[in-house]
């Protein structure tokens, strides 16, 4: 377990139903499946022991198909619902043993949740909407409004301040939505599924503009997706689950190269690798390589460790001279012929 992390999740188990509590004593005794759990309980299994770790500043995804669980998880972190087990930390603090009060202060301070539909209040204006969780705080008019432009002009909607929001388009709602979200500073951002009602077109510059307000005010973010392109997209990593369980936890690149078992092999297979396989992943070790000698090296094209496929592409069509791998410092590390770029290229490693 990493201690910096901002967000730790262990053997957290949901189970509904008013037979619960007996229904988790039975699956920890005897190990009993989904079906069983129902058919002898008749309680349902929302998640089953789920862990990971969220560090700061990382937009940590999680994807599933509808029922897979994702959104029931998310709701634990701001303990909108109660686990039936399991031990939730968020910022070193023990959620689960926090008082009515506490928790309130957490989630007004600390969380900022933005869901798919914005529940905007239809009677306020846009920038009293985005002002509302600093109401509820307290802070002055002058302090709110101020907050509410800066939020409002971070996500493009300068302008727009007096305007309802039956007046706005989905795609300007859900930025009303972030701008709220934002207006109260919180250390992270619980994200349950906010572009995906979107056209396309609206849902991929949400997508850049979430990306670069994430990198400009490095807010941890766990991020909720039925779509693998948006998580590969904005992810650090991804975590896949299934009947509530998370089945596999890694880079974009990771799952898509390494996928752990077919159920997430089958969400990949259609995914393209070019802009998701780097050179460090498909090199061969610079001691290794021994299809050519030190001096014919000399003069070989070099390029980062973080080169993607794509790119290692261009480079390769243009000479007929591997291309030497180099490190952070400028070492040269490894070696990418042509035969080991289209091992690269195919999926498998050199």
């Amino acid at each position: 377990m990493n201690d910096d992390a901002v967000i730790r999740l262990d053997g957290v188990w949901k189970v509904f139903g008013e037979r619960a509590e007996e229904a988790m004593e039975a699956i920890q005794q005897r190990n009993l499946s989904k079906a069983e759990v129902l058919g002898e309980f008749g309680c349902v299994i929302g998640i089953a022991d789920c862990s990971f770790e969220v560090q700061k500043g990382e937009i940590f995804c999680v994807m599933g198909l509808s029922g897979s669980g994702k959104s029931t998880m998310v709701r634990h972190i701001n303990r909108l619902i109660e686990p039936t087990a399991g031990d939730i930390q968020v910022l070193g603090r023990d959620v689960l043993a926090l008082n009515a009060e506490e928790l309130r202060e957490m989630r007004a301070v600390n969380l900022g949740m933005v869901f798919q539909h914005m529940a905007l209040l239809p009677h306020r204006t846009v920038r009293d909407n985005v002002a509302f969780p600093l109401q509820i705080r307290g802070e002055s008019k002058s302090r709110r409004w101020e907050v509410s432009q800066r939020c409002l002009e971070r996500v493009d909607l300068q302008g727009y301040e007096d305007r309802f929001p039956r007046e706005l388009s989905g795609g300007m709602q859900q930025r009303v939505g972030l701008a709220r979200a934002l207006a109260s500073d919180p250390d992270v951002l619980l994200m349950d599924e906010p572009f995906s009602a979107l056209d396309p077109l609206i849902r991929r510059q949400l997508q850049d503009q979430f990306m670069a307000l994430s990198a400009e005010l490095g807010k941890t973010t766990v991020f909720i997706t039925h779509d693998l392109d948006e998580a590969i997209r904005i992810g650090t990593r991804i975590a896949i689950m299934k009947d509530g369980r998370i089945v596999q936890i890694g880079t974009p690149e990771e799952i898509v190269t390494e996928p752990a078992d077919d159920y997430v092999r089958d969400f990949v297979e259609g995914i393209s690798k070019l802009k998701l396989v780097f050179a460090h992943s498909i090199m061969v070790p610079l001691a290794e390589y021994q299809a050519k000698d030190w001096e014919d090296l000399a003069v070989s094209p070099r390029a980062a460790h973080s080169t993607d496929l794509d790119t290692l592409i261009d480079i390769s069509t243009a000479t007929e001279q591997p291309i030497v791998i180099t490190s952070d410092d400028g070492m040269d590390v490894g070696v990418i012929d042509k035969p080991t770029l289209l091992k690269g290229i195919q999926g498998g490693k050199a």
